[in-house]
């Protein structure tokens, strides 16, 4: 392991980076909420200062991924298509293999200047985490409780309030619903049998009823669909606490462009061609299998400074007074004040663990199949 490896590797770095996060993504939440009294005023205004606010966090993630581990991203797609990247309200729909697939996801909005305003369709449960949860609920994301006859308002009156947004979205959909396992996928693929519905072989059965919904309420506003298709070289399965640890991974993009006009407004004909979408996916998974790459141009897009400009602001500004008072303590000398002071750590360094393990596969409490088979799809 060479220096910079070890360095990065050490906890009490580590704890270190999740400090500046939590704290300032407390900051944010607090600036975010006295923002709210803008919207009924400006609610353009309030848009905007909250797309930056929100940039302000999500940058910090971003650049463990780009300047902490050193993951590189390739997009494997055509000039036209990257052309107009950051330039259109656009749906992605993204394969649900891994726990940093949002993070890739991310550091593309990053690099065509649209991570501010990133949107998603979440399960209601993350809007109770703290951070993450909070600045989406800022940000008007649509939090879903995946029981259309619960959701069905929402979900409408949430994306039908977006038509008018400022800044261009780019509209995360996760159509599978859940992380790839293969327990899920067996439980998918006999609905699919039972639907005779053709078998996929690396993704679950996608729930058509989101992206249907979402691609109506917004229509006139977006103007495409990206297909993504994400994968990792040399059969890499990258963690959150992997990048926190300084760990490199290659990642590879596979994004397709279709126009709206070319999707059927139907939604019975849209929901086909979304399986059909999915057909296309499994295909550019297996051949990624057998190839190890995907067909077609590459472009790699260079990482920006703003995420490490902004990570450094904050460090600055928040690490400096408690590196101050850390010192200060210890040369006391007073037992209660240190011991205080390393509660005060461990506490600290649970938070952020519990933190990371929100995207941990193994942890998603993802209840897949038990109603599966009576959902429409």
């Amino acid at each position: 392991m060479g220096l910079i490896a070890y360095i990065k590797s050490l906890f009490i770095l580590q704890l270190l980076v999740g400090f500046v996060f939590v704290v300032s993504g407390l900051i944010i939440n607090f600036i975010q909420l006295c923002t709210c009294v803008l919207w009924p005023i400006d609610r353009q205004l309030y848009r905007k200062i909250n797309t930056r606010l929100s940039y302000s966090l999500w940058s910090q993630l971003v650049m463990l991924l780009e300047w902490w581990s050193g993951t590189e991203c390739t997009i494997f797609a055509d000039q036209a298509t990257v052309d107009k990247f950051g330039k259109e309200h656009v749906i992605i729909i993204l394969n649900h293999n891994y726990e940093i697939d949002f993070l890739c996801g991310w550091t593309m909005c990053e690099r065509y200047g649209v991570l501010g305003a990133s949107k998603v369709l979440a399960k209601y449960e993350l809007l109770k985490v703290p951070l993450i949860g909070w600045t989406w609920y800022f940000l008007e994301i649509v939090f879903c409780k995946r029981k259309w006859e619960e959701d069905r308002d929402t979900v409408f009156k949430g994306l039908t309030q977006l038509k008018d947004y400022p800044e261009f979205m780019w509209f995360l959909l996760y159509c599978e619903g859940t992380r790839f396992t293969p327990k899920k996928h067996e439980i998918s693929m006999e609905i699919a049998e039972s639907k005779g519905l053709p078998k996929l072989k690396y993704h679950l059965l996608p729930r058509t009823k989101g992206f249907t919904t979402t691609l109506s309420c917004l229509k006139g506003t977006v103007s495409a669909v990206y297909d993504v298709t994400l994968n990792f070289r040399d059969k890499k399965v990258p963690t959150l606490l992997g990048i926190v640890s300084g760990k490199k991974y290659m990642a590879d993009m596979n994004i397709k462009r279709y126009p709206v006009e070319e999707i059927p407004e139907d939604e019975k004909e849209c929901a086909t061609w979304l399986h059909k979408l999915y057909q296309r996916k499994d295909a550019l998974q297996e051949h990624y299998e057998k190839e190890g790459s995907f067909p077609g141009p590459t472009i790699k897009p260079p990482r920006r400074l703003w995420t490490l400009l902004n990570f450094l602001f904050w460090a600055t500004l928040l690490l400096t007074p408690l590196l101050n008072f850390a010192c200060g303590v210890f040369v006391s000398g007073s037992p209660l004040l240190i011991v205080g002071f390393l509660i005060f750590c461990i506490i600290a360094s649970i938070a952020v663990r519990r933190l990371i393990s929100v995207s941990e596969v193994n942890k998603t409490g993802s209840t897949y199949g038990k109603m599966e088979g009576k959902k429409e799809n």
